[in-house]
């Protein structure tokens, strides 16, 4: 009988025990949270959503059953939303080039971007791709695609035509010319006022151009980052 009192006695120690380190963890998880929450709300408050975001993430990957977790939860969704777009916006962005170069009669500004994916323009394997826009002093603005190996249809050495779509837009046809000069593999894009303005408000430009020896390609760039300004005279 007393061995048995005792060991009553010491089960139920054992789950007091037991109950009062969950509680106690309880309440350290809950005081993480709330920790992380603050930081949420603190980025909120910032206008930065990106590290909202992330944040929020910490938040219900450590945390994912506590009372800040379900209060931060509503909240979450529009800051993730926006930090996406923030962090799609950054990536954009950085895929443009800009140059500004000194020449004879000023300074020549560029401002350049490679196609998404390589292509193989000449059955030799996929190469980079670029879009350029320039503006220089002496020769005025221009765009033209630049090829790094390779050429474009033998016609183009006269006049041929492109075709650019812009996001969901109906496909349109410009004229196009490739210069006839070895010393860069180049294709200009004759309006280059209206490419310039299809660049704006858009995400994705495809440019469809004739190749020499494997027929059309189509080029892909995420045109949505471009910073209007490094080229001011052209809006």
């Amino acid at each position: 009988m007393l061995l048995s009192v005792l060991c009553l006695a010491g089960c139920r120690d054992r789950e007091a025990e037991a109950a009062a380190q969950a509680e106690a963890l309880a309440a350290a998880n809950e005081q993480a949270a709330a920790e992380a929450e603050r930081a949420f709300e603190a980025a909120v408050a910032d206008g930065n959503w990106a590290l909202a975001k992330a944040q929020g993430d910490i938040l219900f990957a450590k945390w994912p059953t506590t009372e800040a977790a379900e209060r931060v939860r509503p909240k979450y969704d529009e800051a993730k939303a926006k930090g996406d777009a923030e962090n799609e916006a950054r990536r954009t962005a950085a895929l443009w080039a800009y140059q500004t170069q000194a020449v004879k009669g000023g300074q020549q500004l560029s401002a350049a971007i490679y196609a998404k994916e390589p292509l193989d323009v000449d059955g030799s394997g996929a190469k980079p791709v670029r879009l350029i826009f320039r503006d220089h002093p002496d020769w005025g603005r221009s765009s033209y695609l630049v090829l790094p190996g390779g050429d474009f249809a033998r016609a183009c050495y006269g006049k041929c035509s492109v075709t650019v779509t812009v996001d969901d837009a109906a496909p349109r046809k410009m004229s196009a010319n490739r210069p006839k000069t070895d010393e860069a593999i180049a294709m200009f894009i004759d309006d280059e006022k209206a490419l310039w303005r299809l660049t704006k408000d858009a995400k994705v430009m495809r440019i469809e151009f004739p190749t020499r020896d494997v027929g059309s390609k189509v080029a892909v760039f995420e045109v949505a980052g471009l910073e209007r300004g490094k080229m001011p005279k052209w809006d």
